[in-house]
């Protein structure tokens, strides 16, 4: 387990970011990029319902999620009302991986899959191209 600040977790994920080409970046419409320490009940449902969202995942550990609708979904219409969120979650990082080198690289991944997720591209895919 390796621990950080939210301040220097919060930087992992702006290097993440900093690291993608630009035309990705660009292609973000109405998207925000959040942390949280930990995924809740909006996340995962309760103990009584459950459920397991399309997500990066270590373990069961959720490390991130994409919330909305993807470029796909969004060709029947979108009025652009609310941003989609992507989350990462920094407790399950901590918790799946033991060095900041670890971690750093899975954030990285983790905001590729979320990333992925916006533009229509569904776990299985994701998993074989390595996020």
């Amino acid at each position: 387990m390796y621990e950080m600040s939210d301040e220097e977790f919060e930087q992992v994920i702006q290097e993440a970011l900093d690291a993608m080409p630009d035309e990705f970046l660009q292609a973000l419409q109405n998207v925000a990029i959040v942390m949280e320490d930990e995924p809740n009940e909006y996340h995962l449902g309760t103990p009584d319902e459950p459920f397991y969202p399309e997500g990066s995942y270590c373990d069961d550990e959720l490390l991130g999620l994409f919330d909305g609708l993807s470029l796909v979904e969004r060709a029947d219409g979108y009025d652009d009302d609310l941003p989609d969120v992507i989350t990462i979650f920094k407790g399950p990082h901590e918790r799946c991986f033991d060095s900041r080198e670890e971690v750093v690289e899975e954030v990285g991944k983790t905001v590729i899959h979320e990333i992925g997720h916006y533009f229509g591209i569904g776990d299985d895919r994701l998993y074989e191209m390595g996020y």
